[in-house]
C-alpha cells in the first residue's frame, strides 16, 4: 500500500511539473526565444514585440484575477488551460496578423494564469492526501523545464534558419505531447481539507494591515525587477555579442537555474523568515541584472542568468508562505492580490523598456530601473521584518 501511494504522489508530482512546464514555459516563456527570430523575420518590429509580450502579462493578471472568483472542479480547469495552451500557440504560427497576435498572447496569459493556479492548488492538496507534501516542490520545476526545452529548441532553430511561425508549430506540438502524458492524471477532485492554520498572534491587526500592504508592494516590485530582462534577455544578449552562437545559450541557463532554484527553497529551514529570504533573492536578482549591465560579455550574461533564473521559484514560494503567515486560512484572498499586483509590475515592464530603448538605443537605463526596483523591494521587507522584530522586544 505504501509502495502504491508513493508511486502516485510521484506521478501527481510529475504531472504537476509537465502542466507547468506546458502553461508557462510554453504558454507564457516560449515567446522570449522566438522573439529575435520573429524580428529576424521581419514580422514585427521591437516595439510591436513589447506589446505582445504586455498582452500576455495583461491575460495572466486577468487570469489570477478570475482565479479568484471561479468555482468547479478544478482538474476541469487544468484541462482547458492546457488545452487552451495548445490551441493559441498553434494559433501563433498559423495567423500571420500581429493584431490577431495579440488576442492570442492575451488569451495564453489567462490560460497560464489559471493552470497555474489550479494545478499548484490541486497537485499540492493531492500530495498532503497522499502524505507526500514534500514533492510539492518539484512541480515548481515545470516554469524551468519548460523554458530550457524552448530555449534549447530555439538555439537549434536557428541555426538552421527556420522561420519564427515553424517554432510556434512546434512548441505547440510539444504541449500537445506534455499535455497527452498528463491528461489522465488530471481526474476527480480533491475534498479532503489541508491543516488548518492560523495566522499570526505576534502582530496587532494595524500592523498587519501595514504588513500586508508591504508584502504586495513589494511583490509588485518583484513582478516589475525580472520581465525585463525575462522578455529581452536573448535580443539584449544578440545586441551586445553580435554573430555569437552564445546568446541563445542564456535562456535555457535561465531555465535550468529555475528549476534548480525551486528545488532548493524546500530544502531551506521552514522557521527561517520569509521577508528576509525575500530580500535576499530580491538582492540576487538585482546582482544578475547589474552584472550583465557591467559586464555586456559571455561570462556577465551568463552568471547574469544564474542570479536571475535561482531565486525565480523560491520568491512564489516565500511570498505565499508569507500571506499564510499573515491570514492564516484566510490567505487565499491574498494570495490572488499578490499574484495580480505581481502581474501588474510584469505589464508595465515591456512597454517601459522599449520606450526607454527608442531614446537611448539600449536597455541598459531599463535595466538600470528594474535592478534599482529589486533594490527597493528588498529594502521595503527588510523595514517589514524590523517592525515585527521591535514588536517582539
Amino acid at each position: 500500500m505504501e509502495i502504491d501511494q508513493g508511486r502516485q504522489a510521484w506521478r501527481v508530482a510529475l504531472a504537476g511539473t509537465l502542466c507547468l512546464a506546458v502553461a508557462m514555459g510554453i504558454g507564457r516563456f516560449a515567446f522570449t526565444p522566438l522573439l529575435p527570430m520573429m524580428l529576424h523575420d521581419g514580422v514585427i518590429d521591437l516595439t510591436a514585440g513589447g506589446w505582445l509580450a504586455t498582452a500576455n502579462y495583461v491575460g495572466y493578471f486577468i487570469g489570477a484575477m478570475l482565479c479568484m472568483v471561479l468555482r468547479g472542479s478544478a482538474t476541469s480547469f487544468i484541462r482547458i488551460g492546457l488545452a487552451a495552451t495548445v490551441l493559441l500557440t498553434l494559433g501563433m504560427g498559423l495567423l500571420q496578423s500581429p493584431a490577431v497576435w495579440l488576442a492570442l498572447r492575451a488569451l495564453a496569459g489567462v490560460a497560464s494564469a489559471c493552470t497555474f493556479v489550479f494545478a499548484s492548488g490541486w497537485c499540492l492538496q493531492r500530495l498532503a492526501q497522499l502524505q507526500a507534501p514534500a514533492l510539492g516542490g518539484i512541480i515548481y520545476c515545470g516554469p524551468g523545464l519548460g523554458i530550457l526545452l524552448t530555449g534549447l529548441a530555439t538555439s537549434a532553430m536557428v541555426s538552421h534558419d527556420w522561420k519564427a511561425s515553424y517554432g510556434w508549430l512546434s512548441y505547440a506540438l510539444l504541449a500537445l505531447l506534455l499535455t497527452a502524458i498528463v491528461w489522465r492524471t488530471f481526474t476527480g477532485s480533491t475534498t479532503t481539507a489541508s491543516a488548518p492554520t492560523s495566522a499570526s498572534h505576534a502582530l496587532l491587526p494595524a500592523q498587519i494591515i501595514r504588513q500586508t500592504r508591504g508584502l504586495t508592494i513589494a511583490y509588485a516590485l518583484a513582478g516589475f525587477g525580472y520581465i525585463i530582462t525575462a522578455t529581452f534577455l536573448p535580443v539584449i544578449a544578440r545586441q551586445a555579442l553580435p554573430g555569437s552562437s552564445w546568446p541563445d545559450l542564456f535562456w535555457p541557463l535561465f531555465g535550468i537555474c529555475v528549476s534548480l532554484g525551486a528545488l532548493l527553497a524546500t530544502r531551506l529551514p521552514i522557521h527561517w523568515d520569509n521577508r528576509l529570504l525575500l530580500a535576499a533573492c530580491y538582492l540576487l536578482q538585482a546582482c544578475g541584472i547589474l552584472i550583465g549591465v557591467a559586464s555586456p560579455s559571455v561570462f556577465g550574461f551568463a552568471f547574469g542568468s544564474i542570479l536571475l533564473g535561482l531565486p525565480f521559484t523560491a520568491i512564489t514560494l516565500f511570498a505565499m508562505r508569507d500571506a499564510r503567515r499573515l491570514r492564516g486560512d484566510q490567505a487565499r484572498s491574498l494570495m490572488g492580490l499578490l499574484t495580480a499586483t505581481y502581474g501588474i509590475g510584469q505589464i508595465i515592464g515591456p512597454p517601459l523598456a522599449t520606450r526607454l530603448v527608442q531614446g537611448s538605443g539600449n536597455f541598459t537605463s531599463s535595466l538600470c530601473v528594474a535592478a534599482v526596483a529589486l533594490v527597493a523591494g528588498a529594502c521595503l521587507l527588510g523595514l517589514m521584518y524590523r517592525e515585527s522584530r521591535q514588536q517582539l522586544a
